[in-house]
């Protein structure tokens, strides 16, 4: 099949399965808007796997389509361009599988790949803590082995600490926690990636109400949680390598996705800056051309790196780190120019006593883009050292 062969399929499937009765999925969920229609995102999701689309970059042999990279390029782009739902699988299929398939045990990709691909198990992400945001290696969530050596029969792992900015917490089955299993290391050194259960007594979710008025990710306390010896995910003590990898893989081909939703909120502003006649003032049609050649930057950054590009004197690890700060800045500012071109109008609400539209959850969410995921300062510090050989 070529390129535009898949290509036509994809749309063709999305026109069909956002229609009728589904058409209202359109656009539902993203940031800030998780709560909208879930329960019908997850079935669509389901159906999305069903009909083998997913998951995309997996191995047939992992149950997945194995999707070469211009395959789920087209994929990202057609399904952003369809409008359709945000998915509710993301930290399974997209970051947790992947994972699993290259540090996990043939039991536990036995275990959790099927659920996973299939959308009847999801997953939340136990990294980030009150004192070790961005700076993952500051984890100190410890867990210990209780019921003799790790290897015996009905041991287990105990874990106390808390996580939080942990999304969607709330309706998670599993997490996949970075824990400090060695209680003499320190920052690197002794932590180890565990899968846990979230529906069990000792795991304590707590909603974080949001700058947008909704709660789409919580800190989560664990205070004697269990989950099996042998539930840890490549050796104890390697987790760093181990979330270093999962990292790495959060910010894939996905992108191209969000880049098309990035060119739909700008050509929307663009038609309302017309429309309105803000068009007219030359210091915001100076930010619009500004804001048009900042997304063909990215665009055209994240297709040199995809297509090997890059610099072969630098490191090709910190490409991530430079397209999360392209992105992210770009994002904020493009929040900011929404709210200058909208004016007064932009500060009333939608209706009492805090509904908000479509631009004003934009503006305060992209607020956080240059924090969660890694804050700016870290992602530079990371181009420093991998890119231009400073030390550290």
């Amino acid at each position: 099949m070529t390129d535009e062969e898949f290509r036509y399929l994809v749309r063709d499937w999305l026109a069909k399965h956002l229609a009728g009765d589904s058409a209202g999925l359109r656009g539902a969920g993203g940031p800030g808007r998780e709560h909208e229609a879930f329960d019908q995102r997850l079935a669509f999701d389901q159906e999305l796997h069903e009909a083998g689309w997913t998951p995309l970059s997996w191995p047939r042999g992992h149950g997945g389509r194995g999707a070469s990279i211009e395959q789920q390029l087209i994929f990202h782009e057609e399904y952003a361009r369809a409008d359709a739902p945000a998915r509710v699988s993301h930290m399974g299929e997209q970051l947790l599988g992947p994972t699993l398939i290259e540090f996990g045990t043939p039991e536990q990709q036995r275990r959790f790949l099927p659920p996973i691909a299939a959308v009847t198990e999801l997953w939340c992400q136990g990294f980030s803590e009150p004192g070790a945001g961005s700076d993952l290696a500051s984890v100190s969530t410890s867990a210990r082995v209780e019921g003799g050596g790790r290897s015996g029969r009905g041991h287990h792992w105990v874990l106390t600490g808390q996580k939080v900015w942990t999304s969607l917490a709330h309706v998670a089955d599993w997490c996949f926690v970075l824990a400090r299993t060695d209680p003499e290391s320190r920052r690197s050194a002794g932590l180890s990636m565990l899968l846990v259960p979230m529906r069990q007594p000792g795991v304590t979710v707590r909603p974080i109400r949001q700058l947008t008025g909704t709660s789409e990710f919580s800190e989560v306390f664990f205070d004697g949680a269990r989950t099996d010896a042998d539930l840890v995910l490549g050796q104890p003590g390697d987790g760093w390598r181990v979330a270093r990898f999962l990292l790495g893989v959060e910010r894939g081909v996905a992108v191209f996705g969000q880049l098309i939703a990035y060119r739909r909120e700008f050509e929307d502003l663009v038609a309302h800056a017309k429309r309105t006649g803000a068009a007219k003032d030359p210091l915001l049609r100076d930010r619009i051309a500004r804001a048009w050649l900042g997304l063909e930057v990215l665009r055209s950054y994240a297709l040199a790196t995809v297509a090997g590009g890059e610099n072969p004197e630098a490191d090709s690890s910190a490409n991530p780190s430079v397209m999360k700060i392209l992105w992210s800045r770009w994002h904020k500012s493009l929040g900011e120019l929404v709210m200058d071109v909208r004016g007064a109008a932009a500060m009333v609400a939608k209706a009492a006593p805090y509904e908000l539209d479509g631009w004003q959850r934009l503006y305060l969410f992209s607020r956080a883009d240059t924090i969660y995921g890694g804050s700016d300062e870290i992602q530079l510090g990371i181009i420093a050292r991998r890119a231009l050989g400073l030390a550290p």
